[in-house]
């Protein structure tokens, strides 16, 4: 049976990738940082038998080690997601130095160097084992910036780069490497955000994503999306913001 460790899993799209993957029949392993209790109740909702939960702060490198330690205790990880991650708000002309240092810090430990240390354990595990896919999940804010949270729209675009040069040198391995980037999603932190007026008029289709629609396209990519795309970097955000 397929295992798969999924960050920032307590909630909101985390937890409906967690759903997702297990009623495809997938063992899945939650982590969460502080929300214990509601990563608990997501498991209890999980079809299937022997999901587990881990608690490890990311922005700690030592917690993301021990975090794979247990996550990869009771088997192989066919599939990590690094999905967890912070938003916060910081304007540059409205932010004083220590403040705007220290959410620098802690955005990019958690966003980017996080992923970078999980990546490179499940990197060394699954070429041992054969292959293996990682998901990261980015944001259309690594494309488009966010000004009012610049460490954001840099982490993800950070978070970008890291993904594709590791889909280049997994490949041989048998290791695919895919970026998931929605924009603004319909989850309980961000709800009366999302149905402002002016958020809904930046959205062609008149409302945002789903957590259930952005966790099709993850698991899609975890489980169905030929090797072929390794490196890919697929938009869910309805239209709001198109690159080419």
């Amino acid at each position: 049976m397929a295992r798969a460790l999924v960050t920032g899993a307590s909630g909101g799209i985390g937890a409906a990738i967690c759903r997702a993957l297990a009623a495809r029949g997938v063992t899945v392993t939650l982590h969460y940082q502080s929300g214990g209790a509601a990563a608990e109740a997501t498991r209890q909702t999980l079809p299937g038998s022997g999901h587990t939960l881990v608690q490890a702060d990311l922005a700690d490198p030592a917690a993301c080690e021990r975090l794979w330690q247990q996550a990869s205790a009771g088997g192989r990880i066919d599939t990590l997601v690094n999905n967890a991650g912070i938003f916060p708000m910081h304007p540059p002309l409205a932010t004083g130095p220590p403040e705007w240092h220290a959410l620098w810090q802690r955005t990019l430990a958690i966003n980017l160097a996080a992923p970078a240390h999980l990546c490179y354990f499940a990197a060394r595990d699954m070429a041992r084992q054969g292959g293996g896919r990682i998901v990261n999940v980015s944001s259309r804010g690594a494309f488009r910036g966010e000004p009012a949270a610049p460490a954001y729209a840099a982490s993800k675009a950070g978070l970008n780069a890291l993904s594709q040069s590791l889909a280049k040198a997994l490949a041989a391995q048998g290791v695919c490497v895919f970026v998931v980037a929605p924009g603004w999603v319909a989850t309980p932190r961000v709800a009366s955000f999302v149905a402002d007026s002016a958020v809904l008029a930046d959205q062609p289709l008149g409302r945002v994503a789903t957590p259930e629609e952005v966790a099709q396209v993850i698991v899609f990519c975890a489980l169905d999306a030929p090797v072929t795309m390794t490196g890919a970097i697929l938009d869910v955000n309805g239209a709001s913001y198109l690159r080419t």
